[in-house]
């Protein structure tokens, strides 16, 4: 079994190579079909398996050689050190901040969060919104996308929040957008009762409730019922993944497992969804390494 025997050697070795079958030679074929080619057999797998194997054992594939029968692929190690998750976060070294390992993420660029967050802002009809609140805003990527999907004319009329603990993300967000319909609070979302916050049609929150210094249940209600317009939309993002040296590997991961382990994920998901639809909101659930709770209101 070939997951076996490349599990067997990364346990002694940073990288292996090995020798396929060019998934070019046929594209109208299903993984596991054989090949029969000058009377040597193959068994035909696509890239995409190859890459989802290497994201399972928690390597970087790279194509070392090609022919048009094989391809050499070689496997190698990511450092699982090499991760912001285990970074260390005080008032000198901050773990989302502008020198941080995290700011140095773009979400953006990965089709697996773009495609879904896109079609999460299509679904609450973003270039219907007035006033967008956002959350756990860092250097303001979210804020990006809207722009680059809403008509200019339109984005002008538009109001948005930004709220975020690390100062220099927020610093960075303030540079990024110097217009005057653009705000952005360095704040604790624990109290944001202290900033008098007018309510909003859209709340947008990527991978920020779910914080261990927040509670998430509470915080979630609060938005809703004090933040939210009676019909305004929300966009929570769940992160089911994580960044390791440069990887985004599909999987939320738990404490005290060595592998995914996805309930807690799944536990918030539900509640949210659950609480949504008391208060007649259409929910929909979109995504893969993020999960996106949509929600618009049917009152």
């Amino acid at each position: 079994m070939i997951i076996s025997y490349l599990e067997e050697e990364l346990k002694n070795k940073d990288e292996i190579l090995f020798e396929v079958l060019n998934p070019d030679v046929n594209i109208d074929i299903y993984a596991g079909e054989i090949l029969k080619i000058e009377n040597q057999e193959f068994i035909y797998r696509s890239y995409k398996s190859w890459c989802d194997l290497a994201e399972l054992l928690f390597c970087k594939m790279i194509i070392s050689s090609i022919n048009s029968t094989t391809i050499i692929i070689k496997l190698q190690k990511l450092n699982k050190n090499d991760s912001f998750h285990k970074d260390l976060n005080d008032e000198k070294k901050e773990k989302y901040g502008e020198n941080s390992t995290f700011f140095r993420i773009n979400k953006n660029e990965e089709p697996a969060f773009l495609y879904a967050y896109t079609n999460a802002l299509k679904n609450v009809k973003i270039e219907e919104k007035s006033n967008i609140l956002n959350l756990g805003i860092n250097k303001a990527d979210e804020f990006e996308i809207i722009k680059e999907i809403v008509n200019e004319d339109i984005l002008k009329q538009m109001n948005f929040v930004g709220i975020d603990y690390s100062l220099s993300a927020i610093d960075f967000a303030k540079k990024r957008f110097p217009f005057e319909n653009f705000t952005f609070y360095n704040h604790d979302i624990n109290k944001l009762d202290e900033l008098n916050l007018k309510k909003s049609d859209l709340i947008i929150s990527i991978g920020t409730l779910q914080s261990s210094s927040l509670n998430f249940k509470l915080l979630f209600m609060e938005l809703i019922q004090n933040y939210l317009e009676d019909k305004g939309s929300i966009i929570l993002g769940f992160p089911n993944c994580r960044w390791i040296n440069g990887e985004m590997i599909y999987g939320a991961k738990a404490a005290n497992y060595s592998y995914s382990e996805q309930s807690v994920l799944y536990k918030d998901v539900y509640f949210c969804k659950k609480y949504l639809q008391q208060k007649k909101y259409r929910v929909t659930l979109t995504g893969k390494n993020y999960l996106f709770l949509t929600a618009t209101s049917i009152k």
